[in-house]
């Protein structure tokens, strides 16, 4: 099969915003400059799931509106995401600004096919039924016109879409890791130890320790496989309940920082900054890393390469996703990205940029899945 391709800008320009909410079109203010109209008592990232993600997600709306120059206010939001917890909860909070309609998608191809309304979310197993959206925001009247905002999810619903092929995600990642690990550890890195550590914790039993952080696993495996925290200590601290998260790891580590190898002792202080400072990524190393991992699994194949062969080895941008983002664009709504994956996992540094690299949103990808409307 020949392959068609293209990059999320096609369809969104840079009106995105990555974790650290500043987006990519120059003249959007980002949270740095509205934190402080969005009612924050202080500076810092919100995460994804609080209100006042939402509340500085709605000062960029009313400004890219502005920057699109489009004088009448928004008034209606629609949400494509992944995740009914993520995303649909940011989802219902951006419902207290403006009325707001959303789609939860998937492929689970080994059920049958099954869409459920939630309240003003509708839940669907198949990427397919965003056909079945539409058809019901067109029921409920609301235009896709000027005064509609379209946010869209990007990881796992715009590119590596669920249940498609977002283990490649995953895998880029995971690689990301290891090459951390090999860089602060070097010849005592052992593979299958990190593994062991990795896969066991990266589980929703043990979110309370580790808050669902990427930067946090890769840190504490770090430490771990580096033999400053022992693996027996670890799972036995959080077996009895001693262990409850991960300031105080990297208060115990810190307590040992005189076993630290130069590397060991690099990933120690990079972290425990961005602890102090309430940073959500406080381990930019390992995320760099994972931007390079991501942009080489980008098209990576021949044009002529099969199907099952693309899935497995390529993160591709969803046809299902761009068809409603193309529908709705067409129609004169705004179309907005929204990404939780740090800007150093999706952003060239500048010596990159100079090389060529560009913003994930930026990245040519082939597109598979079924075009719609």
């Amino acid at each position: 099969m020949t392959w068609q391709k293209g990059t999320l800008a096609d369809w969104m320009g840079d009106f995105i915003v990555y974790r650290n909410l500043e987006p990519a079109h120059p003249q959007v203010p980002g949270l740095r400059a509205v934190w402080q109209q969005a009612g924050m008592d202080h500076y810092y990232v919100p995460r994804k799931t609080s209100p006042e993600y939402a509340n500085v997600l709605a000062c960029m709306l009313r400004e890219a509106q502005r920057v699109r120059g489009v004088a009448a206010p928004l008034e209606r939001v629609l949400f494509i995401g992944d995740t009914l917890m993520n995303d649909g909860t940011a989802a219902q909070h951006v419902g207290r600004h403006w009325p707001m309609l959303g789609f939860i998608g998937a492929d689970r191809l080994q059920q049958e096919a099954r869409i459920e309304q939630q309240g003003p979310l509708m839940v669907a197993n198949r990427w397919r039924a965003l056909t079945e959206f539409v058809e019901w925001v067109q029921r409920e009247g609301i235009p896709g016109d000027e005064r509609t905002a379209l946010l869209i999810d990007l990881d796992k619903t715009s590119l590596g879409a669920r249940g498609r092929n977002d283990k490649v995600i995953d895998n880029a990642r995971v690689q990301a890791v290891e090459r951390t690990m090999q860089a602060a550890l070097g010849e005592q890195f052992d593979a299958q130890a990190f593994r062991a550590v990795y896969d066991r914790l990266n589980q929703p039993d043990y979110h309370y320790f580790t808050a669902d952080n990427q930067d946090y696993l890769a840190y504490i495996c770090v430490m771990v496989n580096g033999g400053v925290y022992p693996s027996d200590e670890l799972w036995g601290g959080l077996e009895r309940g001693e262990l409850t998260d991960v300031v105080q790891f990297a208060n115990v580590c810190e307590s040992r920082r005189g076993s630290m190898s130069p590397g060991l002792l690099a990933a120690q202080e990079e972290v425990l900054r961005g602890i102090e400072a309430e940073d959500p990524t406080p381990f930019k190393g390992f995320r760099r890393g994972e931007y390079l991992e991501t942009v080489a699994c980008m098209d990576l194949l021949p044009d002529d390469a099969p199907e099952a062969e693309v899935l497995r080895s390529e993160i591709t941008i969803t046809a299902e996703v761009v068809s409603v983002a193309r529908y709705m664009a067409e129609r004169g709504a705004l179309v907005f990205g929204l990404s939780d994956k740090p800007d150093e996992a999706s952003t060239p540094t500048p010596e990159q940029a100079a090389q060529g690299y560009q913003p994930i949103h930026r990245n040519v990808m082939k597109t598979a899945g079924e075009w719609l409307l």
